[in-house]
């Protein structure tokens, strides 16, 4: 079960991430220790980010779930977002942000309600021959991700 959703505008973990922690610190008015991610699901995931004069640890978890993104506070029970795939067009993806009736339903349930397309995995994670004919340099890669779109995407939880 979710406890939200966040749609991201893209696969690049160390980008999206500082927002959507600043964000749901504010709004749940809580200190986040941790996020848990699919290692898999993202790119450019760094091991810790700074948050608030601190560090937010970040967790890369090979089972875990990759539609969704788990928050881990120093008190009360933790959150998890259902992640709207980058890609989503804004009609599908803003209905999911703003529904209300999705309490107790599973992922799939709210996939399925919502008609959110599957996210495919980010273009790195595949073969080495892959990933080297995508690598740039020594500090970043090449991916095929489109530019964001102007529709304003909220970076807390629904």
């Amino acid at each position: 079960m979710v406890d939200g959703a966040w749609w991201p505008y893209s696969h690049d973990a160390a980008a999206e991430l500082p927002g959507l922690i600043a964000a749901v610190d504010q709004r749940l008015q809580r200190t986040t220790l941790l996020v848990g991610v699919q290692r898999d699901a993202w790119q450019s995931i760094p091991h810790r980010i700074p948050a608030r004069g601190r560090q937010v640890r970040i967790g890369w978890f090979r089972h875990a779930d990759p539609r969704v993104i788990t928050f881990i506070f120093a008190a009360g029970e933790p959150v998890v977002l259902l992640v709207i795939p980058p890609g989503t067009t804004a009609g599908p993806a803003e209905a999911e942000l703003t529904a209300q009736d999705t309490a107790g339903l599973s992922i799939d349930d709210i996939l399925t309600v919502e008609r959110l397309p599957p996210d495919p995995a980010p273009p790195l994670r595949g073969t080495a021959a892959d990933s080297l004919a995508c690598w740039e340099d020594e500090g970043g890669s090449v991916t095929d991700q489109e530019a964001p779109s102007s529709t304003r995407r909220p970076s807390a939880p629904a």
